[in-house]
């Protein structure tokens, strides 16, 4: 068993009614329930934030969600409240088999900084302990699918290619943001790391 199907923030605030939600977030789960049967591994990641955390955009003077500030660690895209610990907004779409993980890592607790990628936080050095994870049961292919295409999903497939993985974004299974052309750009810059966009 060498691949995994590592599934991204696939939560309640990010799905329609949500507090970040993402346009038409909801329709994947059926596909990634029915792509979980084909994988060797799978992974969810969680957005798991504490209350008053540094990326939403309440925690800064006269800011408003979606604008970008710079944090000790770089840009810094705020966000409106989303994920807190504990809340139903955080829990995972009531339609998602999380019976099926092997793995549920959850993202983004420090409260000083983000965790967009499932690898590593937002300074780009600080790491989750996904990848020894994965190298410790020999896993060397990744398929990616999930919420956001743009955030997310993006920084994490990114870093797994970084890494020396094999990757796949899984793009019908993946819906985006778009903020201010992020969904361009990201596509741009994962074509450009050897990434397969299916």
């Amino acid at each position: 068993m060498t691949h995994a199907l590592v599934v991204i923030d696939m939560q309640n605030d990010f799905c329609p009614g949500g507090a970040l939600a993402v346009t038409d977030g909801d329709s994947v789960v059926a596909g990634i329930n029915a792509r979980m049967a084909q994988a060797g591994a799978v992974i969810l990641t969680q957005d798991w934030h504490p209350v008053g955390h540094s990326s939403f955009a309440r925690q800064h003077k006269d800011r408003a969600p979606m604008e970008s500030v710079n944090m000790p660690y770089g840009a810094q895209v705020l966000w409106p409240d989303h994920c807190v610990q504990g809340s139903k907004g955080a829990e995972f779409h009531p339609d998602l088999d999380t019976n099926r993980a092997d793995l549920i890592l959850r993202k983004g607790f420090r409260r000083d900084i983000d965790s967009y990628s499932a690898f590593f936080e937002n300074d780009r050095t600080t790491q989750t302990g996904l990848d020894g994870y994965l190298r410790t049961r020999g896993i060397t292919e990744l398929e990616f699918a999930g919420l956001a295409t743009d955030f997310c999903v993006a920084w994490s497939a990114l870093d797994a290619a970084r890494l020396g993985y094999k990757v796949r974004v899984l793009t019908s299974l993946c819906r985006g943001i778009d903020v201010n052309g992020s969904m361009e750009q990201a596509l741009e810059n994962l074509r450009g790391a050897g990434v397969e966009l299916v």
